[in-house]
């Protein structure tokens, strides 16, 4: 069934934003996407995009360049020693493990959401009550409108006494793998992306406050020492930084309602989640999915209605999921690290496709089938 034109206003054009405007313009919504900044923007740095989210960019015939991952090593943090290997070339799963920088997904989903149909209004800042639409979606993130609207007892967002820094240096060909270096406090995880770059994301517990948000500069000397005693191939890449983001890791309550029958929000404006799953993208792709299939069944309010009851333990589970794994990749007491690691490596000396399948309801799950 076509969505027979109607009216649908999104705001935000990042990767919720755009993926819903490509998905809602197929089924023949008349979409119209209001961005507040003068274009797309092709900014930010690495991102993984796994088989539940590449399973969407599939079905959205959108084509970012991309690398597709061969393994995920969790590795000791200060000699670099392997602790697990995650062979992801004999994958379970229809569709890859994907590496990328976030501005060729961008990229990629821009592409497709005007070869959909969709239209887009750049440099406008859109109040939802004003437009005339339908249907509303925010999708403008974390920071933007969000599902406090329709959640006024929300408690307000937590500062996890974590930090992460972000980073992206020029490096030659190297293999397509993404490294975890696990260490007491802090961890780093490391990747190559297309066109001859590596990314780094390195995360460190401390008490001392940092606002929310991946765009804040710092510099490069406090990255560098904060992870002075990991392995020389860690300094190695940490000396070539010249540029370095620094943010601040909050939690953020899932909240019961999404929607007031018109508007809705999606994404991390909906449910924003801490990275250690590389989940945030994926979820906000799904979501896409999910809410433009609900919509080509559905009158609107029912559509929001179906599309919160399918979406909202899923994104739960995960964001407990990559809470878990914060905890885990930080363990302090040596002891307790070398007792964890070396039950990881045991593990998948006898069992190595166990530590993968723990996560088919994540992985494996596909929304367009």
């Amino acid at each position: 069934m076509s969505l027979d034109g109607r009216r649908i206003s999104i705001i935000g054009a990042g990767v919720a934003g755009l993926a819903a405007a490509t998905a809602l313009a197929r089924r023949g919504g008349d979409v119209v996407v209001y961005e507040r900044a003068s274009a797309l923007r092709a900014e930010g740095a690495g991102i993984q995009i796994s088989p539940n989210g590449a399973a969407v960019l599939s079905a959205l015939d959108a084509q970012p360049r991309a690398l597709e991952t061969r393994a995920i090593a969790l590795r000791d943090h200060r000699a670099g020693a392997g602790v697990l290997r995650l062979e992801l070339a004999r994958r379970r799963w229809r569709h890859p493990f994907l590496l990328m920088h976030r501005g060729d997904l961008i990229d990629g989903l821009g592409q497709a959401a005007q070869a959909a149909g969709a239209r887009f209004e750049f440099g406008v800042t859109a109040d939802p009550a004003a437009l005339e639409a339908e249907l509303v979606v925010m999708a403008g993130g974390v920071h933007a409108a969000t599902a406090r609207q329709f959640n006024h007892d929300l408690p307000a967002a937590s500062f996890t006494g974590q930090v992460a820094w972000r980073a992206v240096l020029p490096e030659g060909d190297a293999a397509p793998e993404a490294h975890v270096f696990m260490g007491p406090g802090r961890h780093l995880v490391s990747y190559p992306l297309p066109g001859g770059w590596r990314n780094i994301v390195a995360v460190e517990e401390r008490a001392a406050w940092a606002a929310e948000g991946w765009d804040h500069p710092d510099e490069p000397d406090n990255l560098r020492a904060a992870f002075a005693d990991f392995s020389p191939q860690i300094r190695a890449w940490l000396d070539a930084v010249e540029e370095v983001k620094l943010w601040g890791l909050f939690r953020h309550p899932v909240p019961t309602r999404w929607h007031d029958g018109r508007s809705v929000v999606i994404g991390d404006a909906a449910h924003p989640t801490l990275p250690f799953m590389a989940q945030g993208a994926n979820l906000a792709l799904e979501d896409a999915w999910v809410l433009a299939d609900c919509l080509q069944r559905h009158d609107v309010p029912v559509a929001l209605a179906a599309f919160q009851d399918k979406r909202r333990a899923r994104v739960c589970r995960a964001i407990t999921a990559a809470n878990a794994n914060a905890r885990n990749y930080h363990l302090r007491r040596p002891a307790l690290r070398l007792a964890a690691h070396t039950a990881l490596r045991l593990g998948g000396a006898i069992a190595p496709g166990a530590a993968l399948r723990r996560f088919d309801w994540l992985y494996g799950h596909d929304v367009t089938r």
